[in-house]
């Protein structure tokens, strides 16, 4: 998980995709972990029944794993790290910050990932579903 701090473009704030910190998300981008890539794999060129997801990309002050800004879905890996000590508030901090701009999260284990697949496309489709019948 990265942080990074939202610049501000005259008086609006501008929070996707920072500039200054390009470097960062296409380092990620380079060094993804198994699952995340392998999520990847299925979420690329469109193949969830046409919606564009981008990875690694910059929301605020941080960096979510993958992003559909058609519905305004971030999709997050929660790999090892995610479970020590503190870190589930800090993630929970996080999540919220990232809902205030009007985001859902949808957020999977590595194991998630390796175990079902299948069903995690389909949480996904099912959440794209009810999130564009909400922007219609």
């Amino acid at each position: 998980m990265v942080e990074v701090k939202a610049k501000t473009v005259g008086k609006m704030a501008k929070v996707f995709n920072i500039k200054k910190y390009k470097k960062v998300r296409q380092a990620l981008r380079r060094n993804m972990p198994k699952a995340e890539w392998n999520l990847w794999m299925r979420l690329k060129n469109k193949q969830i029944f046409g919606y564009k997801f981008r990875r690694q990309y910059g929301i605020d002050s941080y960096v979510v794993d993958f992003y559909c800004p058609k519905v305004k879905l971030a999709v997050e890996v929660d790999g090892d790290s995610h479970f020590k000590y503190g870190v589930k508030e800090k993630d929970k901090r996080r999540q919220n910050k990232i809902e205030s701009y009007g985001i859902k999260v949808l957020r999977f284990t590595n194991i998630d990932i390796y175990e079902n697949i299948e069903s995690v496309l389909d949480q996904i489709w099912g959440t794209i579903k009810k999130l564009a019948g909400e922007n219609e």
